[in-house]
């Protein structure tokens, strides 16, 4: 097992961004302080970070010891309510993407969407109230590897939420998933000026990375450092 050390002056602490897609967890991350690399099985163009295709599983087990952090959202459409009323079969790779994680003798953080909080460990929700942004977007973090996460005060949803994929009416927060209209509102609304339609669909803002990255940072301050 990769044995803890200070972080050194001479170097950014190293994040992994497992399952990466377009970079909205990775780039919040690296506001935060992270030199992030991302590892997606597709190949991501617009992936503004350091970037490897591969399978994260494989990858996490071989090279996850090497990072100071490991960030994972596997595939969350078989979870998501989009794709449930389409009745379209994905894989799960919760399980199997937290044992590789727990193998790694690193913190990490797991990251998925409402539908498949059965399967994570005490998780805490992030929203987009709680860091100013026109959206609800709640998703959920379970913690392990010694790292814990503290449930933010989640402030009262006041404004209505458009319909799933609906434009989004003058008044309302937006959901922006599916095939929604208003790339440009969504790229503001979210922080992601760089994505495209499908990454904007599936991610996570920055604001609640960047969020979970102080509080990554402020824990490897304590020597949980990758050697």
């Amino acid at each position: 097992m990769t044995q803890p050390t200070l972080i050194g002056r001479d170097r950014m602490p190293r994040l992994l961004d497992a399952y990466c897609c377009q970079g909205g967890a990775g780039m919040g991350y690296y506001w935060s302080g992270f030199d992030v690399t991302g590892i997606d099985k597709d190949a991501q163009p617009r992936y503004p970070l350091g970037f490897h295709q591969g399978e994260a599983v494989a990858f996490i087990t071989a090279y996850g010891g090497d990072f100071d952090f490991i960030h994972a959202s596997p595939p969350c459409q078989g979870d998501s309510d989009c794709q449930r009323l389409q009745g379209r079969a994905h894989p799960d790779l919760i399980a199997p993407t937290r044992d590789a994680l727990n193998a790694t003798g690193r913190p990490w953080v797991l990251e998925n969407v409402r539908g498949a909080l059965p399967k994570l460990n005490n998780p805490v929700m992030l929203c987009g109230t709680m860091f100013g942004l026109h959206t609800y977007r709640h998703r959920y973090f379970e913690s392990g590897g010694g790292f814990t996460l503290t449930q933010p005060e989640h402030p009262e949803h006041l404004l209505p939420q458009a319909k799933m994929g609906r434009p989004v009416p003058p008044g309302h927060f937006g959901q922006y998933v599916g095939n929604f209209s208003g790339v440009e509102q969504a790229r503001r609304t979210l922080g992601v000026p760089w994505m495209n339609r499908d990454g904007i669909r599936e991610c996570i803002p920055p604001a609640y990375t960047q969020h979970i990255g102080a509080a990554a940072l402020a824990y490897l301050g304590t020597g949980a450092v990758a050697a």
